[in-house]
């Protein structure tokens, strides 16, 4: 998640989107006083490129809510921006002008597709053996998406780019902020580890687990015409 007060966009770091590319691409585009939140183990690509990594992450007091209060004089923890913050809670978070003002926008990806690369994600800290398990222990509807960008099921972003588009979306976004070199995603991808059946979608899914999908991602598919 990124908030660029020097070229003034907020960037909602969607899941299995290759979102955390995108977000250590777009590093390399801000300024000190910009928000940006970690990757986590991903930041080792991040500083070998010499981006800016995490910063100004902590929620100003000022903007605390009564509940915020609570449970930092609890904790003593203070609130930050993090990596899949929902827009509900930027929103909450930066000013109005801010939030009015700047271009938001996310990534989104066929959710046939993404079920799958959610199921490898998780494979390795869940030890799911088969998609249908994975379907049915219920951890193929935790992945975050639709929710992030939206608000009452209403997306409140400037654009939704598409993941199957990511050359001509990236070429858009630079366009749009008028940055003067090309966005480029990092030549090491953050996360490509963890999938090594590169099959499509259609010969992993059977026809009851696409039918899951389609009820689950509903909203997604029909948002964005998505099809199997």
């Amino acid at each position: 998640m990124i908030i660029s007060h020097k070229h003034r966009f907020i960037f909602i770091k969607t899941q299995k989107t290759a979102s955390t590319s995108v977000e250590i691409a777009l590093s390399k585009f801000c300024g000190e006083h910009d928000i940006i939140s970690s990757v986590h183990t991903d930041e080792k690509i991040r500083k070998k490129l010499g981006y800016r990594g995490p910063q100004n992450i902590r929620v100003p007091f000022s903007k605390y809510s009564k509940l915020d209060w609570l449970e930092f004089i609890y904790t003593r923890k203070r609130t930050v921006f993090y990596d899949h913050m929902a827009a509900s809670d930027i929103m909450r978070f930066v000013d109005v002008d801010v939030w009015n003002s700047y271009y938001k926008f996310c990534f989104e990806r066929n959710p046939y597709d993404k079920i799958i690369s959610w199921y490898y994600w998780t494979r390795h800290l869940h030890k799911q053996n088969t998609v249908k398990e994975f379907i049915e222990t219920g951890m193929g509807s935790k992945i975050r998406g639709f929710n992030l960008y939206t608000i009452d099921s209403i997306p409140v972003v400037d654009k939704i780019y598409k993941y199957e588009e990511m050359e001509e979306s990236l070429k858009h976004i630079g366009d749009v902020l008028g940055l003067d070199t090309p966005i480029e995603l990092p030549l090491e991808r953050a996360k490509s580890h963890t999938r090594k059946d590169r099959r499509r979608y259609t010969e992993v899914l059977s026809e009851s687990e696409a039918e899951w999908v389609s009820k689950i991602f509903a909203r997604e598919i029909r948002y964005l015409n998505y099809d199997y």
